[in-house]
């Protein structure tokens, strides 16, 4: 078994109940996180249960995803060889943790992973806990060992589930700039390792993302990110200008395209009207992510 400790930090706000479940299975794994750290926006985003769990910590500081990963990193203290960060909607496997570790201690020139996602909801309405524990359930009882292989490099990596050695994130940190969700932080951020060590898929752990929608930002808020967040992290440098425009012109046409018939989770109305106001900032030159915080 590997040595290298793994630490999770897992940012929320507003979704107690789901930060809940979350706990419960990161506190039952085949080897325990050297600490799991939950970093909200107040007491209320914690789950009533706390108490329960000895040994996890939290912090409490400003609201926004980009904000709430920061403040983790600053405030753990553990001795952890690995920072695993995840959203408060992924259920791992049994075996995650134990799997992160090895996959690191294997493979020493990654400096970050994403592992094997058995089901991804952010593009539907959303999966049960029910069919996650099932689906992760299934995989603990039927899976061989998993390969420690890796994949394919990446160049950036899935917020979701992003493991980091932390040696090789000293001195990086969360763009704060990016305001809420902060849509394409996690891009930003895996980009500034870029030539410290690899950026890579591999299938070594694995989890569900559920893609809860409950507790998120407005319609007019995303789709307002979506134009003016990549853009700005292109001027940056983070984030390659053709891959930038890629993505805006493909939410602003799915927007468009689904408005008159849009999904019942999705606020396609709100999104392009933030699309239409970030273009018109975009044409003025005002590359401020942090306008939709006045949105």
């Amino acid at each position: 078994m590997s040595r290298l400790e793994v630490a999770v930090i897992i940012a929320s706000t507003g979704r107690p109940a789901n930060l809940a479940t979350s706990l419960r299975h990161f506190s039952n794994q085949t080897r325990p996180p050297a600490v799991i750290l939950l970093s909200v926006a107040s007491k209320d985003d914690l789950p009533s249960d706390l108490d329960d769990y000895p040994g996890v910590e939290h912090v409490i500081g400003p609201k926004g995803l980009p904000a709430q990963r920061n403040n983790g990193l600053r405030n753990l203290r553990a001795p952890a060889d690995v920072v695993a960060f995840f959203d408060d909607d992924y259920i791992p496997s049994r075996r995650c943790i134990e799997k992160v570790a090895e996959f690191f201690d294997a493979n020493p020139d990654v400096a970050g992973a994403n592992g094997l996602l058995l089901a991804d909801g952010i593009n539907t309405p959303g999966i049960s806990t029910e069919q996650a524990e099932e689906l992760v359930e299934r995989y603990d009882d039927i899976a061989a060992t998993p390969s420690t292989a890796i994949l394919k490099d990446m160049k950036g990596l899935y917020g979701c589930n992003m493991t980091y050695r932390r040696l090789m994130i000293e001195g990086i940190w969360f763009d704060e700039r990016l305001k809420l969700y902060g849509w394409q932080e996690d891009i930003d951020f895996a980009a500034q390792l870029l030539g410290r060590g690899r950026l890579v898929q591999t299938h070594a752990f694995a989890g569900v993302h559920q893609g809860v929608k409950g507790g998120r930002a407005s319609g007019v808020r995303l789709g307002y990110s979506q134009i003016i967040n990549p853009l700005y992290l292109a001027g940056k440098g983070t984030m390659r200008t053709s891959f930038a425009l890629r993505i805006i012109f493909g939410n602003f046409v799915a927007n468009h395209a689904r408005a008159l018939k849009p999904e019942p989770w999705v606020d396609r109305a709100g999104r392009v009207r933030g699309n239409w106001l970030g273009l018109f900032d975009a044409m003025r030159g005002r590359l401020t992510p942090e306008r939709i915080e006045a949105l």
